[in-house]
């Protein structure tokens, strides 16, 4: 299994956080975004939205991290990154959903380079952009998760709502956002990050 990854992208550290919980061996190459690796002939003809991760698997292209994730839980379903209440099962989905089609798409790179090259905007009013949108939806989450009474996002164990809410609190970070108004999701960043499926999948440790 090879996973075409870039470290501080949330979509890859999804998948490397899910690999990781799966306990599956996989080899990586380094697709850099800040060198344009994505944007190269080699890149393209495997992927060729320009994206990262993909990932192959028994000669299979992967792409979309959500999409992986969830051939990676059809192939290898144990352990499950899924609550098995069914309930609990869309719950988990939705904020899965929320933070990776919601939040991330408005503060991914391409387009906050969009937002400072061709429409001409500045670093400051990109910070706001990024900021403003980042602090509406883990606003949301917030008050979604304030009352839940499991350790971790839907359960006791993380899951996919886990693998993505770790990335997108490490990338606030990056932009040294106060998550004080957020201690829900600080308590559960703080469990997921004492485990080593979280752990090595950090960014800083790849």
């Amino acid at each position: 299994m090879k996973l075409y990854d870039y470290n501080k992208s949330s979509a890859s550290y999804r998948v490397r956080i899910a690999l990781n919980l799966k306990g599956l061996s996989y080899h990586t190459q380094v697709v850099s975004l800040l060198d344009g690796d994505q944007k190269g002939d080699a890149y393209l003809a495997l992927n060729p939205t320009g994206l990262v991760p993909s990932l192959v698997d028994n000669g299979q292209v992967l792409t979309q991290s959500l999409a992986i994730i969830e051939y990676l839980e059809e192939t290898y379903p144990s352990p499950s990154l899924l609550p098995a209440d069914r309930s609990m099962r869309a719950k988990c989905r939705a904020l899965a959903y929320d933070i990776a089609c919601d939040i991330h798409p408005l503060n991914n790179l391409r387009v906050l380079k969009h937002l400072t090259g061709p429409l001409g905007h500045s670093e400051d009013e990109k910070l706001d952009w990024y900021l403003h949108w980042l602090c509406e939806g883990l606003g949301a989450l917030e008050k979604t998760l304030q009352h839940s009474q499991t350790a971790f996002c839907c359960d006791d164990i993380p899951t996919l709502a886990d693998i993505c809410l770790i990335p997108q609190l490490f990338n606030a970070r990056r932009f040294a956002l106060d998550l004080t108004p957020y201690p829900t999701l600080k308590e559960i960043e703080q469990r997921c990050q004492a485990l080593p499926a979280f752990d090595s999948a950090h960014p800083d440790n790849v």
